[in-house]
C-alpha cells in the first residue's frame, strides 16, 4: 500500500506542473535555507506562503524526501530481500544485505525527523490553514480542513484501539485471513530457486551468529557430554525403510559440502561452509512413500514457549541439491550454539525454518496432524505462515 500510494503521488506529480516546486531551481536555495533555519531556531516563523511557495529550507528538506528518500527506502527495502540477493549476486555484491540494512535504517531516521518537524511546524504556524492546504486544497481560515482531519484521526485511532485488542484475543483468526489474503498471491509470485546461491571460502563471513531457544533437557546433556556417542538420528513415517542412523553412520554416507548465505526472519544474514549428507541421499536409503507430501525435523530443543521445536517442508525441496543435513560448519564439528550434532540446510527457506540439534526426521502426508498442525513451532506459536520460501 505504500508503494502503491507513493506511485500515485508520483504519477500526479509529473503529470501536473506541481514537480517544479520540489526542485530547487538556483544555488541560492542553500545560503537562504541556512537563513531560514536561523529564523525557526529563534521561533521568528518565515513569512513565505506555503500555498504560494515552500521557503528554501521546506523546498530542501520536500526535494530530499520526495526525491532521495523516499527511492532509496525501496531501493535498500528491495536489497534486504533475501530472494534479490541471491538471484542478482552482482548486485548485492554491491549494495550487499547489510549495508541495505544500515542505510534503510538512515532513512528511516530521515522520515521520522521530517514527519516530527514536518506536523509540529504545521500546528505552530496557523493550524487552521495548513490543514485547509493539506485536507480541503482551499487557501483560507475556515474549519474544513480541521474537520475533516479530526474525522480521519478518530477513525484511525478507533481502528488501531479496536485491532490490537482483536488481534490479541482471536490471534488464529489472524492468522487465517492473512493466509487468506496474501497466500494467494504470494503463492503467485513465488517461484523458488533451487539453487538459490553458492559462495566462496573467501566470502565466508568472520562471525555467524547464534539464536534459537539452547536445549537444556537433561537427554541433550547427557549425549553432549558424551561427545554424541549414543545419539541416534531415527527417520521414520511414510517410508519403506526407516532407519536409526548414529554419527559415525551419518558420516560413512556420501559426503555433501556447500557454502551458503543464510537468512534470518530477523534481518541478519552470515556464510558459511556446510559438511554433511544431503537429503536426496538420506531419501535414497529410506524410500519415502508416493503419499509423503512433507518432511517434518524435530530438535532436542525447546520452543520458548515449551513444548519441543520442529518444522516442516515440502518434499519435493527436499531433493534440491543444496537441501542437507549438517555436521560440520566451516571445516569444523558443528558447535553447540549451531545446532550440534546435527542441523538441517534447506536454503530456500529462512533460518528459523533450518531446525538445530536434530533428533529425528518424519515422513508425513500433512503437517496437520503435528504440533499444533500450522507447520513449525513458530507457526503455531507466533503465527508465523508456513509458506517462507526465499
Amino acid at each position: 500500500l505504500w508503494l502503491l500510494n507513493g506511485l500515485v503521488f508520483y504519477v500526479l506529480l509529473f503529470a501536473t506542473p506541481h514537480w517544479r516546486r520540489l526542485v530547487p531551481a538556483s544555488w541560492d536555495v542553500f545560503p537562504n535555507a541556512v537563513s531560514v533555519l536561523i529564523q525557526y531556531l529563534s521561533l521568528h516563523w518565515p513569512t513565505e506562503h506555503g500555498w504560494v511557495a515552500y521557503n528554501s529550507l521546506q523546498l530542501i528538506a520536500y526535494f530530499i524526501t520526495v526525491f532521495v528518500a523516499a527511492p532509496l527506502a525501496l531501493i535498500t527495502g528491495l536489497g534486504m530481500s533475501p530472494a534479490l540477493s541471491t538471484r542478482f549476486k552482482p548486485i548485492s555484491k554491491v549494495l550487499s544485505i547489510q549495508t541495505a540494512r544500515s542505510l534503510h535504517f538512515l532513512v528511516l531516521v530521515w522520515f521520522l525527523v521530517f514527519i516530527v518537524i514536518h506536523v509540529t511546524l504545521v500546528f505552530t504556524t496557523g493550524l487552521l490553514r495548513n490543514l485547509n492546504h493539506i485536507y480541503a486544497a482551499r487557501n483560507d481560515d475556515t474549519w474544513v480542513g480541521f474537520w475533516i482531519f479530526a474525522a480521519s484521526m478518530i477513525v484511525v485511532i478507533a481502528g488501531w484501539v479496536a485491532a490490537t485488542p482483536f488481534t490479541l484475543r482471536h490471534p488464529r483468526v489472524v492468522q487465517r485471513a492473512g493466509f487468506a489474503l496474501i497466500g494467494p498471491v504470494q503463492r503467485l509470485f513465488e517461484h523458488v530457486d533451487s539453487t538459490p546461491g553458492e559462495y566462496t571460502e573467501k566470502d565466508i563471513s568472520p562471525y555467524f551468529w547464534h539464536n534459537g531457544q539452547y536445549p537444556t533437557s537433561d537427554e541433550y546433556k547427557a549425549l553432549f557430554a558424551s561427545n554424541f556417542a549414543d545419539y541416534r538420528l531415527r527417520i521414520n513415517g511414510l517410508v519403506d525403510s526407516p532407519v536409526d542412523l548414529d554419527l559415525a553412520q551419518l558420516r560413512a554416507l556420501p559426503h555433501h559440502e556447500q557454502i551458503t548465505q543464510h537468512f534470518c526472519i530477523q534481518g541478519w544474514s552470515g556464510i558459511a561452509k556446510w559438511g554433511g549428507v544431503s537429503m536426496q541421499t538420506i531419501m535414497d536409503l529410506v524410500k519415502p512413500r508416493p503419499e509423503a507430501k512433507w518432511v517434518v525435523f524435530y530438535s532436542l530443543g525447546d520452543g520458548p514457549d515449551k513444548g519441543i521445536y520442529y518444522d516442516a517442508h515440502p518434499i519435493e525441496q527436499m531433493r534440491y541439491h543444496l537441501t542437507m543435513l549438517a555436521y560440520d560448519m566451516n571445516g569444523e564439528p558443528l558447535s553447540f550454539g549451531h545446532g550440534a550434532p546435527l542441523r538441517l540446510r534447506n536454503e530456500t527457506q529462512l533460518g528459523f525454518k533450518q531446525v538445530k540439534w536434530i533428533k529425528g526426521v518424519e515422513f508425513v502426508a500433512h503437517f496437520s496432524e503435528i504440533g499444533g498442525g500450522y507447520g513449525g513451532y513458530n507457526q503455531d506459536h507466533e503465527f508465523f505462515g508456513y509458506r517462507q520460501s526465499i
